[in-house]
């Protein structure tokens, strides 16, 4: 049966080699299982129902991408969207969660009519190389951000706005202690470097009397607080929320395709420069994007970290069935997660999560990679990137981060003579962003 149904032999590959990389790839994503409700909980949803709604669309989507595609790429929340979601959409903005949700929803609709027509990847193509790269390091420093505050290695001042917190506080030794594990362990190539972490973290704190013991095993918590409570935003009404739409879609696109097109290559699922199944895999994520709002999550999408599991010797959709059945299983160990996320006292009104906030200090570390990649000798587009990838943390706002380098793009293009190398979609989001700021000020 499974012979029939992921064609084992033609990939090269066995049941047993497709179970550890199913097992290795569980172990890389599934903070996100951990994190999740913590971040999504600061915008006012229900940690627990987060987290239910969290590992079952994950595990659905995984089982999507099975079978539609046979690929053995992983999905969940994504990094990145999560802290737009809470931190931009609705506390800077004030949008409620129900209707952030109503967005992604829209966002993940939007991709399912591009999947199927096959303009997705085509759509990608119109932003500058400058931006690709630019965007996740900005969204990693704004992560990483989140995670320094959560730590209470930054603190607010007065003159300087932040300054660093008191390194003799219990919550902030907890967070150096799993910063530094989580550091040595990807030093020595630990695989679940990230997850080991955040356990240890754990153990220490129950040790050190920090966090109370909650039980191991219960009942999967609840969805009612959230299943089914996005609201369709009405963007005739607040034409606002278009941008944040717009934003939504950027991210998922770049993230998405960005990730199929690393994985795969390194899976050797590649024929000629080309994904076979591209389509089946971005439905696959599109349709997920959706699912996850009507049950209650920010947006789904693929994994960098299916690379372990590919690297374990993954190469079928069955890798994705083995790392599914573990998100579900996990919803059974609902009070370790409760642990896991404890709440410490608050700080300037940002509450501290000392065990999570090393493992977004890491990823977002991770993110900064790509800006290797700018070309840092071309002021034209150096100067939109660093632009865009430093208002992202300074505004905490992904938004303004893409407004400023939209802005700055499209000025220097048309000063230098340049302007024919930008599409008329840049200059039309340039536009419409100076606008939302005049209509701001209004």
């Amino acid at each position: 049966m499974l012979e029939k149904l992921f064609r084992l032999k033609e990939a090269g590959t066995t049941p047993k080699r497709e179970i550890v990389a199913g097992c290795t790839t569980f172990a890389t994503l599934s903070y996100i299982i951990f994190v999740q409700p913590a971040i999504l909980s600061a915008a006012g949803m229900d940690p627990g129902a987060v987290m239910t709604a969290t590992c079952i669309t994950s595990a659905f989507a995984m089982v999507l991408m099975a079978f539609l595609a046979n690929y053995p790429i992983a999905l969940a929340p994504g990094m990145g969207h999560n802290v737009f979601f809470t931190y931009t959409v609705c506390l800077t903005l004030g949008v409620p969660w129900q209707t952030a949700l109503g967005a992604v929803f829209i966002a993940g609709a939007f991709f399912v009519l591009l999947s199927f027509v096959g303009l997705r990847e085509k759509v990608m193509s119109i932003l500058p190389v400058s931006f690709r790269n630019a965007i996740p390091a900005g969204i990693g420093l704004l992560i990483a951000l989140v995670g320094l505050e959560w730590a209470g290695l930054i603190v607010h001042h007065p003159a300087t706005y932040v300054t660093l917190g008191n390194l003799k506080s219990p919550p902030v030794l907890l967070s150096l202690f799993g910063i530094g594990i989580m550091g040595v362990l990807f030093a020595l190539n630990v695989r679940g470097a990230i997850l080991i972490g955040i356990l240890a973290s754990t153990v220490v704190g129950l040790i050190a009397g920090m966090v109370t013991f909650q039980g191991v095993v219960s009942a999967p918590p609840s969805m009612a607080p959230t299943f089914l409570k996005l609201q369709i935003p009405n963007i005739f009404v607040q034409p606002e929320l278009i941008s944040i739409i717009v934003v939504f879609i950027f991210l998922d696109l770049f993230d998405t395709v960005g990730t199929l097109i690393g994985v795969t290559q390194q899976a050797g699922l590649m024929t000629d420069g080309k994904l076979p199944k591209a389509r089946q895999a971005l439905l696959s994520d599109a349709v997920a994007t959706s699912s996850g709002a009507l049950l209650g999550t920010s947006t789904v999408t693929s994994y960098i970290e299916s690379a372990s599991g590919i690297s374990a010797g993954g190469r079928t959709g069955l890798t994705n069935i083995v790392t599914a059945v573990l998100m579900l299983l996990a919803l059974f160990f609902h009070p370790i997660i409760k642990m896991v996320g404890a709440e410490f006292a608050v700080d300037d009104g940002i509450p501290l999560h000392p065990i999570i906030a090393p493992a977004l200090i890491i990823i977002g570390s991770f993110m900064l990679r790509n800006v290797v990649h700018i070309d840092w000798d071309d002021i034209t587009e150096s100067l939109p990137a660093f632009l865009m990838l430093l208002m992202m943390p300074l505004t905490f706002s992904i938004t303004e981060g893409f407004a400023f380098g939209f802005i700055s793009y499209s000025f220097l293009k048309l000063i230098t003579g340049k302007g024919k190398q930008v599409h008329w979609l840049i200059y039309l989001f340039a536009v419409l962003f100076v606008i939302r700021y005049v209509w701001l000020t209004v």
